[in-house]
């Protein structure tokens, strides 16, 4: 099985990682490792999937699978429970991994430069133009200019078109967010999801971004996605605190 890396100055003690599409059981529309159970896969699937994910990766306790609903809502590590409706995670303790599952959406993973805390983020574009960011940067303690982001795999920007009504929802916040969005067929446009969440990062004072390479829209060797396959399985991020 072979994993994301983020590639950020993080301290050793930060742990953080996005699944593959390949090295699980999973059969037909959802092969091989999806990890999501609320997509149609075979349960016995999943569990497996997951367990093979929890041995591969070396995990200290199974992940709190978050039930996403594209809100704002962040879950501390302290009350955290597995299906509970949240799209974000945040950990002072150590050996409590989060996950959030995506298949076109985008992982943000957070930590700070002491390695005491960790974040991370469930950021589809109605979360992000709602604000899931400032709210998941609200739960640290420490300031946004000691923080870092990894911004994990999600659609690219030339893949990802979307209507006017969500365009207009992250300009009516930030009118320079027009530079997000490129011109597509009529009524449309194409949207730079990487470049949404950065300036909102930035707007709070993380200016430590780093990721935002990837396209799970066109690599379909490498990732689930929903915009290009419908029925579909999901991809995992990973963040804890070793």
């Amino acid at each position: 099985m072979k994993f994301l890396f983020p590639d950020w100055p993080a301290p050793r003690n930060v742990r953080a990682l996005s699944t593959l599409r390949e090295g699980g059981c999973s059969q037909g529309v959802y092969r091989s490792l999806n990890l999501a159970a609320h997509v149609g896969d075979d349960s016995a699937h999943v569990s497996e999937n997951r367990a093979r994910l929890r041995a591969a990766a070396a995990l200290p306790s199974d992940p709190i699978w978050l039930k996403q609903v594209h809100g704002t809502n962040v879950l501390d590590d302290a009350t955290a429970a597995a299906d509970v409706e949240a799209d974000g995670f945040y950990a002072r303790g150590s050996n409590r991994v989060c996950a959030v599952l995506t298949a076109d959406c985008l992982p943000i993973a957070i930590c700070n430069r002491q390695g005491t805390e960790v974040g991370l983020l469930h950021g589809g574009w109605r979360g992000l133009s709602s604000g899931i960011v400032e709210a998941g940067l609200h739960a640290f303690r420490s300031p946004a200019d000691e923080l870092m982001a990894w911004l994990g795999p999600a659609i690219g920007a030339q893949a990802y078109e979307v209507g006017g009504e969500v365009r207009e929802a992250f300009v009516a916040h930030d009118a320079d967010a027009v530079s997000a969005f490129e011109p597509g067929r009529p009524g449309k446009w194409t949207m730079n999801i990487y470049r949404l969440a950065s300036r909102r990062l930035s707007a709070c004072g993380v200016t430590a971004i780093y990721g935002g390479e990837y396209c799970t829209a066109t690599q379909a060797n490498l990732f689930f996605s929903y915009r290009r396959d419908g029925t579909t399985g999901r991809m995992a991020s990973l963040v804890w605190l070793a």
